[in-house]
């Protein structure tokens, strides 16, 4: 997301840095690019008019026109306004004792709502919490179905940390059910004995599934606003699609006028869509962005930070993301010993391939390259090979033991085995023994420097070819001592001439 925007977004204040002096009319002139790539992006036409004009009043300012540096001070003004177009930061989920908390999830038809409720059902029983998920979109009786299937893969698959105190049950009547339009009503009847019986069960969470709408229609939206009166759920979420940009922020309008939102969950945060509603729906509606959906997969909702989001769009990158993401995945005892062997040098192709595996688990490479500040411009048009990883696996596991402990050990005849072995080429396996020297000697470098020279040579890999990534077979880039990925200058023998 926001890929456009943020390149627009470089290009402007790219004009704005190699001036040494702007002016008024530079600032406008500026603030009109800005304008047209908001819109394009499909932000709110009047959030749009908004915020230009805050940000055009502070540049033309006598602190930015007067400053050395004053592409940095314009830079540093539109990353504040997009905050505060987004923020502030409310990813507080309620809860209350003694429970259950009553959470009521709606939202518009294929948003994403159903899947969204067992993602915020993991979450919560990651916490330790007791949780029910209630049935009560009777509209779709695949809805119900889904949903089941849903509280039953979060409570064999997620684990919970708190002794195995979290728990997700399941309610339902299956006899409510009926086709689209002939179920109208009978939910508030489900949902009052769902909260019923969680308080019975001693239950923490009900989390209520109400019917997806295919456009705000009144018989519907009765229903809701009986589920509201009978029940007086705790808080009420919006989940809404982040690629149906302004639609997404008129349906919030309207849920907002009949149901008075707690907040926002945004869906298909990872697409390739405009990220228009992400920042039109909190000045539109009032309302926070409570969380984003990152993916299909359970674990694949985050806490939405508008400064980390203004980060992206400014192509700063998101580093705080990046490492929390990092720790879901590695213990401090497990980074504490990788890291002293990356520091002697004795890293295997085993801690190779774990780091590998554990790097998917945190989500897609090409999101993961783009949280580092200075790559994410460079993904453009970038395709990277994500079953690239399972050739990887394939090669490291057909090789012996002590190759995978010591990859210097393998010669031509080796590496024409193990490529036979994984259905490879041999290139592919001289390829992989290239960059694991590659990585094994980069880390070791940076395990003897300091947080600051840490983050320089980081920075430093913005300027590698990232295309290479893009292809099977491709050179890796070439770090050097630099780290800078930049091409060394090759230097012409001058021939002497025969006399």
């Amino acid at each position: 997301m926001f890929d456009n925007l943020s390149e627009k977004f470089s290009d402007t204040f790219r004009k704005l840095s190699g001036r040494g002096r702007i002016s008024e009319a530079n600032v406008r002139e500026a603030m009109d690019d800005v304008r047209n790539a908001l819109l394009e992006a499909d932000v709110h036409y009047d959030v749009v008019e908004s915020f230009c004009q805050t940000v055009t009043q502070q540049a033309v300012g006598e602190e930015v026109l007067s400053s050395l540096k004053p592409g940095q001070q314009m830079i540093k003004i539109v990353f504040d306004e997009l905050v505060n177009l987004m923020g502030p930061i409310d990813t507080h989920l309620l809860l209350v004792d003694p429970g259950p908390t009553v959470v009521m999830m709606c939202g518009l038809q294929g948003s994403g709502k159903t899947t969204t409720c067992g993602k915020l059902a993991a979450r919560l029983k990651k916490d330790g919490r007791k949780v029910m998920l209630c049935a009560a979109d009777l509209q779709r009786p695949a809805a119900v179905k889904q949903l089941e299937v849903l509280a039953t893969q979060v409570e064999e698959t997620v684990e919970s940390p708190h002794s195995g105190k979290g728990e997700v049950t399941f309610y339902s009547e299956p006899d409510k059910v009926a086709e689209y339009g002939k179920a109208v009503g009978a939910a508030v009847k489900v949902c009052r004995n769902a909260v019923n019986k969680a308080r019975k069960d001693r239950v923490d969470v009900v989390i209520l599934d109400t019917a997806g709408r295919l456009h705000i229609n009144d018989a519907l939206m009765d229903e809701l606003r009986g589920v509201n009166r009978a029940v007086t759920p705790h808080q009420i979420y919006l989940v809404i699609d982040a690629m149906t940009g302004q639609d997404a922020v008129n349906s919030a309008k309207a849920f907002n006028d009949e149901l008075e939102l707690d907040g926002v969950i945004l869906t298909k945060f990872d697409s390739d869509t405009r990220g228009g509603a992400a920042l039109s729906v909190k000045q539109v509606t009032g309302k926070p962005i409570k969380f984003i959906g990152t993916g299909e997969k359970l674990d694949a909702i985050e806490e939405f930070h508008p400064d980390r989001v203004a980060q992206r769009i400014l192509g700063m990158g998101d580093i705080v993301s990046l490492v929390e993401k990092a720790q879901e995945q590695v213990s401090e005892e497990e980074a504490a010993a990788l890291q002293e062997k990356m520091a002697k040098g004795k890293m295997t192709m085993d801690d190779f391939l774990d780091q590998l595996k554990k790097m998917r688990k945190m989500g897609r490479m090409t999101d993961l390259l783009g949280m580092m500040p200075g790559i994410g411009s460079q993904l453009k048009g970038v395709d990277i090979d994500e079953k690239e990883i399972d050739r990887t696996e394939a090669i490291i596991k057909s090789m012996t033991l002590d190759e995978r402990g010591d990859p210097d050990v393998l010669n031509n005849s080796r590496r024409r085995r193990i490529a036979k072995g994984s259905g490879t080429q041999q290139q592919d396996v001289s390829q992989l023994v290239k960059g694991f020297g590659m990585v094994s000697n980069l880390s070791k470098q940076m395990s003897g420097m300091g947080m600051v020279s840490r983050m320089k040579a980081l920075a430093g890999m913005g300027n590698m070819d990232l295309s290479a990534l893009g292809s099977r077979g491709g050179k890796a880039p070439d770090l050097g001592a630099g780290g800078s990925g930049r091409k060394k200058p090759k230097i012409k023998k001058r021939k002497r001439k025969s006399r």
